[in-house]
């Protein structure tokens, strides 16, 4: 999935704030982001046990429903895919390593 279907993704998603949530099952999500955050959860732990049976198409499969809830629970609250860019752009060149260890580390 490009960077442009993720922003479609996202854009599909505010929408749905309208939709009535007895229609929409991401209005639903949307309403309640308790809920959407233990989808990201769910789907999270779904994308590790398909990765470890190493089964391409169900991690494919549940590759995808987790970036839609991801999407789903950024948009519960607030928070634009972009500034998820933007953060990662910031990381970018710096080592996991040394920004984990902190100062103190």
């Amino acid at each position: 999935m490009s960077k442009n279907a993720l922003d479609r993704l996202a854009a599909t998603i505010r929408e749905r704030r309208t939709e009535a949530a007895d229609k929409s099952y991401t209005r639903q999500l949307l309403d309640d982001p308790i809920k959407s955050a233990k989808k990201v959860g769910e789907e999270g732990v779904e994308v590790a046990i398909a990765a470890t049976a190493q089964d391409r198409n169900a991690l494919l499969q549940e590759s995808a429903d987790l970036l839609y809830h991801f999407l789903v629970l950024l948009e519960s609250r607030n928070i634009a895919l972009d500034e998820v860019c933007e953060v990662l752009e910031q990381r970018m060149g710096t080592s996991g390593l040394a920004r984990d260890k902190g100062p103190a580390g």
